[in-house]
């Protein structure tokens, strides 16, 4: 009867066939078993806790963009001197005509003191275009409450919708706007103090916008801020923000001298600087939890070379190469890692798609408000799966395990038969 030969080549059957019996659990090595199980439960965790957070840091700094780049424009255009831009109208139309610019808005604003029937609170004014104010989604969406229509022609403010809660008023009701640069008199400057109606009110997503702004016609705001004839600044919306390098190099050529050119990135560099240090940080703290379950990976399989020295010893009689031997406990260690970690990532990505109906449940079973709007600036839970981040935390996972196999598998090849079958 003759035998069929036993394949050689590289991770074949009997390789997998003798990977696979090393992770089943055993009254013997139980031990092992329960650290390969902690093993692929810490590599799970880190993997998915990992996908987590670094989508909703994604998801809040895009959210936080949006709304400010909905809310402010994307390049401000002020006089070198900071003195009032005059001729604003024709530069406006200017920049309208530069490529990339989608819109000029001139506008006037100032620090003031809002009074009504509450304690006073500092809000900042700016007065602009009623199809200016229009162009911002911040104001025109479905939470807006009123009309701007005939804003341009009136006397009428637009508030955030918090600011009027916090003061008790609603629309039609009088704010008082107090501000210090009034007129000068013998006795010094005496503040400007004057009541407007209030037409509308907006919500824009982001407390800070919804608290402290107040929007006034353009005209009026001239005379109440004492710039008759002039602006502040220019507001200019972009096609495409992240090119507004670009644009401001043809704004420079368009007026070289006399004026200075504020990007959103410059304007906001503290703010989203800080959120990419505290998402690097968070990812090199997680990458830990990958990373000491990756070292359980090594101990369990250390233990487990020195459990089956025998066997190993009789393999290498019987003609296993060292090779072989090698790839048999590289793929009972890598086993762990892939498990692991596509585990991981199935629980990170329906978590994260997830997101907001989790918090949502969370803090209906627990009666908490597990994100508070005034202390996060958003209404809501954000999250936004990169395909990229995903598939790099995947491949950072699995290298880790496949390097934390690489040594025990090594200390297996090279065992010794002879000194392992000296004791058995």
């Amino acid at each position: 009867m003759e035998h069929e030969a036993l394949d050689t080549s590289p991770f074949s059957a009997w390789e997998r066939m003798l990977a696979w019996r090393y992770l089943r659990s055993r009254r013997k090595e139980g031990v092992v078993s329960v650290i390969a199980g902690f093993s692929f439960l810490g590599i799970m965790l880190g993997v998915a806790t990992l996908i987590i957070v670094m989508a909703v840091m994604n998801g809040f700094r895009n959210e936080l963009m949006d709304k400010i780049l909905g809310f402010n424009g994307h390049v401000t255009v002020y006089s070198s001197n900071l003195a009032p831009i005059v001729g604003y109208e024709r530069m406006a139309r200017q920049i309208s005509q530069v490529d990339g610019v989608v819109t000029a808005m001139p506008f006037v604003e100032g620090q003031v003191m809002a009074s009504a029937r509450r304690q006073p609170t500092g809000v900042k004014v700016r007065g602009v275009h009623e199809a200016d104010l229009k162009s911002l989604r911040g104001i025109m969406n479905d939470k807006l409450k009123g009309t701007l229509d005939g804003f341009e022609d009136g006397e009428g403010i637009v508030v955030g919708y918090r600011l009027a809660w916090k003061h008790g008023i609603g629309l039609g009701d009088n704010l008082t706007l107090i501000s210090p640069e009034g007129e000068e008199t013998i006795m010094g400057v005496t503040p400007r103090i004057r009541s407007f109606p209030v037409v509308a009110t907006f919500e824009a997503g982001m407390s800070l916008f919804d608290t402290s702004m107040v929007f006034m016609p353009l005209k009026v705001a001239q005379e109440y801020f004492n710039i008759e004839g002039g602006v502040n600044g220019i507001e200019i919306m972009l096609r495409d923000p992240q090119k507004v390098d670009e644009v401001v190099a043809r704004l420079e050529k368009l007026f070289p001298d006399g004026y200075q050119f504020i990007t959103w990135k410059r304007a906001n560099k503290t703010f989203f600087s800080a959120l990419e240090v505290e998402r690097n940080v968070m990812f090199l703290i997680l990458a830990l939890i990958i990373l000491v379950a990756a070292l359980n990976i090594i101990s369990g399989l250390i233990m487990l070379v020195k459990d089956k020295g025998g066997d190993i010893a009789i393999l290498r009689t019987m003609g296993a190469t060292r090779s072989a031997v090698l790839r048999i406990f590289f793929m009972t260690g890598a086993a762990i890692g892939v498990a692991g970690t596509l585990a991981g990532v199935v629980l990170g990505v329906v978590f994260s798609l997830n997101v907001e109906n989790i918090r949502q449940f969370i803090s209906w079973l627990t009666g908490a408000n597990l994100f508070p709007a005034e202390l996060y600036y958003l209404s809501r839970l954000p999250a936004d799966l990169d395909f990229g981040e995903t598939l790099f935390v995947a491949v950072f996972a699995l290298s880790l395990s496949f390097l934390a196999t690489i040594y025990p598998a090594w200390r297996a090849a090279a065992l010794d038969p002879v000194e392992a079958l000296r004791y058995e």
